[in-house]
Formats: C-alpha cells, structure tokens, sequence
C-alpha cells in the first residue's frame, strides 16, 4: 500500500483535493498541475512568479514546470493499483492502464502507447510486466545482473565480474546456465512425468481391484446367503424329523401306558369288588357258610394274585422302560447335522484335515510320536529311530499326506510353553543341516511361537515378528494350493488372523511341525 506521506504529498495546497497529475515546486508545497498554472499564469509579469502558499519566488515559468513529481505520482499509482489490480503502466497516472511490458534499465511497466515511445536502445532490457524489478539489478553496483557465478552460485552484474568479489571467478551468460537447468529440469520433468504415469497407471489399477474386490465381496457375501438360507432349511428339515420322532416316542408311550392304565383300572375294579365280597362274608350270621366262603374264595384269590404278581412286575417294569428313546433322538441329530455339514464342505471345497497323519518315518529322534499318529512331543530321550533317508536330524516331522491341488484346512493345538513350529513344506526339503529347519529354506512356510509370548513368521530364512500377543492355543491353518496361500488363524473368540503367505507352488505340500520342550496336537 501507497504510504500515508506519499497520500499527503498528492494533496493540492490550493484545492485541497488528492491531485492526479500532481507536482511539486522548489518550495516543495504540491498542487494539481491544473491549479498551479492557473496560478502562475494570473503572476505573469516582470516580478516572477510566487508559490501560493509561502510566497517563495520563481523566476521561470518553465523551472516550475520542470518540478512536476514523476516519483512522486509513480509512487501512490503504480503502488495502490499494482497491489489491487495487477501491473499497470508507470507513466499512465489519469487512468491505470495495464502494462504490457517492464523496462529493466527504467525499472518501469510501459502500456502499449508508451512502449512505442520508449528507447529501442540494448541497454533497456524489456520483460513481462513484473512489479519486481529491483531484483533484477545488483544490490551493490545497481546495474543490471547479467552473468552467474559458477563459484558462488550466484547472478552478478558486469561491475561484480571485473573489479567486486567475483572478480576472476568462472562465469556464464544467463543463456547457457538457463539452458543448462532446462536439460536437468527436463530430465526431471521426464522422470516426474514417467512416475506420474506409472502412478496414475497404480491409481487405475487400485480402482479396478476396488471394483473387484466390490465385486468379489458382493458374489461372496451371496454365496454364503444362500448358503445359510440352505443350512437353515437343512436344519429346520432336520429339526422337523426329530421333534416327529419325539412325537411319534411320545405317542408311543402314551398308547403302552395308557393300556396299562386301563389294566390296572380293570384289576381295581376286580379287586374292589374281591373286597365287597369279603366284607359281606365277614358279615354274615351263618358260620357254616363264612367258613364254606371263605375257604374256597381265599384259596382261588391267593393262589391268582401269587401267579399274577411276578408277571405283572415283569409287566409293569417293561412298560415304564418303554419311555423315549433318547438314543434314536441322539443318533438321527448327528446323522443329520454330519450330513448337513459334509454338504456345507462339498460347497465351499473346503476338506477338512481328520485324516492328516504324522510320518514316523519323517520324525527326528527327539521327536515322540503318539499311537494315534495325531500328537507330536518334544522328548529329552532319543527315541533311536533307524536312520532313514527321509529323517529330519532336528526335532521335526512332517505329516503323511500330502497337498497338490484344492482348499484345506486342519487345526492344531499347542502347548502353553516352549517353542513350536507349524506350517507346510515341499517333500524335498533337506533333512539334515541347519536348512533343514522349517522356514529357513525356500520349501517351506511356517509360524512360530516362543514361550507364549509372541508370533513369527519364517519363510526362506526370513524372519518376521508378528505384533500379536498369543492368546490361546488353538490354531487354523487353511491352504490354498492353487491360489498360492496359506494362512494362519488364532482360533480365540473372535477369530484372528495372523498372517497370510502367497507364492507359487511347484511341489505338494506336507503339514510340517518342529516342537522344543513343547507338543503339538492336530484335531479331529
């Protein structure tokens, strides 16, 4: 902004106003170039001329017109406009008019009209308007840079070259050096431009792996709709053939009892009227005939009910154990939810590891192997196992079957202590050596856990720390061959995952287990 005593000097003395043409004379009071002609022109006369305001004498009109401010007008105008509206011509102060070109040697922005005018001579450089101009000349000799100093990295005039501080110094023409960092900012605008494109290529495909993975988890998520829509279905079927089973026991049941109920109805009735008889007996005044009565009824009552009762218990004991058969209930519940889960299996290819076995003939001598082919235990006792070609010399083992092809999935419970390695590995893997641990060689993939404290990851020698605490002992290991990954699980509530290992696969595979003072176990 204009300062506030460059906006005091363009006050006329005489109209008071801020003057657009104003001028100064040697007294230094301002007026507008108007008002100060109209002035000395009513002075003129043998006496000279005389300032309005403090009465000073001049002896030529002409001196007075010599005095107008150029810098004192090119100061507010240039200044207040330039900030407001961009760069204007210096020499057009009636009306700001947008400069088309700034003169180095004048330090001045020129209009149209009064770059026609203005010298043609080499001196006066000519630029784009720029409001900068005193940049481009030498703080110390205030003549315009020229040439770049090589030694100091800097721009300096012809004054600096010959007799300043760069005198001697290797110097180029702005020409050569521009050209110069043209050819390195070419080259980088190629690099830039290159790495622009390989990003916007990256930007591309991260939108399309964002469509399809959208894609994905859209065709997933209706796939396991649907798959739970069918289970519920299975289920609801199963669940309405046990509770008709529970139905048809129940009807059962009932029809046994309640025949027996009308059994034991029947012997009541005949017993209360047995007891009427007796009553009546007991009753009558004719001795003979209570005696006769007696007798003969006691003997045919007693002699029955002995007869009738061990049959009856037998009876009534089958009857009562005729309740439900949980047992039937029981079997057709697992027969159906095996069934149901054998189809779940079958849609989601997804087999199960029940059958994976480990190889004795694979396991290292510290390594004791249970009867069931399913737990493997570190042992301080060699187990003096012949040396077979296929047996590790460490404290490994690998299972029986093998993985060429498909999904798997096997789970593996772990001690809560020691070291323990789980994971798959290419039958080729070397037996003997320090590459023969899993995970130090390019043929296998494993986790591994130590003392429960935390998890790594091993894979061709390289070791990665997991920043998962351990928090339970059971884990997944799900393998897909053909899509080249085999990922870990933390079977605790909810389900974590660990890590997850893509290659590509060129041998089948074997589950692979190392254990240290510690015990595997792979589920049922």
């Amino acid at each position: 902004m204009a300062s506030a005593d460059t906006e005091e000097k363009l006050i006329c003395s005489s109209c008071h106003n801020t003057s657009e043409d104003p001028v100064k004379l040697k007294c230094e009071h301002n007026f507008c170039w108007v008002c100060i002609n109209c002035v000395l022109d009513s002075q003129k006369g043998p006496g000279g001329y005389k300032c309005s305001e403090c009465r000073e004498e001049f002896h030529e009109h002409s001196a007075v017109q010599r005095t107008v401010s150029q810098l004192c007008r090119s100061e507010f105008f240039h200044s207040s406009y330039t900030e407001k509206n961009g760069i204007f011509c210096t020499y057009c102060v009636s009306t700001p008019v947008p400069a088309v070109k700034s003169c180095l040697m004048c330090e001045a922005s020129l209009c149209d009209v009064h770059l026609q005018v203005h010298s043609k001579s080499a001196e006066h450089i000519l630029l784009e308007p720029t409001a900068h101009l005193a940049n481009r000349k030498c703080s110390s000799h205030k003549k315009i840079l020229e040439y770049y100093c090589t030694v100091d990295n800097t721009c300096i005039c012809v004054s600096c070259l010959l007799f300043g501080a760069h005198q001697g110094h290797r110097v180029d023409t702005f020409d050569v050096v521009s050209e110069k960092k043209k050819e390195r900012l070419s080259y980088l605008l190629k690099g830039l431009t290159s790495k622009r494109e390989e990003t916007e290529k990256r930007v591309k495909s991260g939108h399309e792996r964002k469509k399809e993975a959208q894609k994905k988890a859209a065709e997933v998520s209706d796939r396991v709709s649907n798959l739970f829509r069918d289970i519920r279905r299975q289920l609801d079927g199963l669940e309405k053939r046990v509770l008709e089973e529970i139905s048809r026991q129940e009807e059962r049941v009932a029809l046994s009892v309640s025949s027996l109920i009308q059994q034991m109805e029947a012997k009541k009735e005949d017993l209360s009227r047995k007891i009427q008889h007796l009553e009546e007996l007991c009753n009558m005044a004719d001795s003979f005939m209570v005696i006769q009565e007696e007798e003969s009824e006691s003997d045919a009552f007693y002699v029955t009910e002995e007869e009738e009762s061990d049959s009856r218990e037998k009876y009534y004991k089958q009857i009562w154990k005729k309740g439900l058969d949980e047992g039937l209930i029981s079997v057709t519940l697992h027969t159906g939810l095996s069934a149901i889960v054998t189809k779940v299996r079958k849609r989601i290819n997804l087999q199960g590891g029940t059958d994976i076995l480990l190889d004795m003939n694979s396991a290292g001598n510290d390594v004791h192997v249970s009867g069931d082919l399913k737990t493997a235990t570190w042992s301080h006792i060699d187990q003096n196992r012949s040396d077979l070609p296929g047996r590790f010399q460490y404290d490994q083992v690998l299972s029986t079957k093998s993985f060429s092809s498909g999904r798997h999935y096997w789970e593996v419970e772990t001690s809560d202590s020691g070291v323990w390695f789980l994971g798959v590995s290419y039958p080729t893997i070397n037996r003997k050596g320090r590459q023969s641990w899993i995970g130090d060689n390019d043929k296998s993939w494993c986790l591994r856990r130590y003392d429960n404290v935390q998890y790594s990851v091993i894979h061709d020698g390289k070791w990665i720390q997991l920043p998962h605490t351990v928090s339970c002992q059971l884990l997944g290991i799900y393998l897909d061959y053909d899509a080249g990954q085999i990922s870990f699980y933390e079977l605790c509530e909810p389900i974590r995952h660990l890590h997850t290992f893509f290659a590509t696969f060129i041998e089948p595979l074997h589950a692979a287990f190392s254990v240290y003072k510690s015990w595997v176990r792979i589920k049922s």
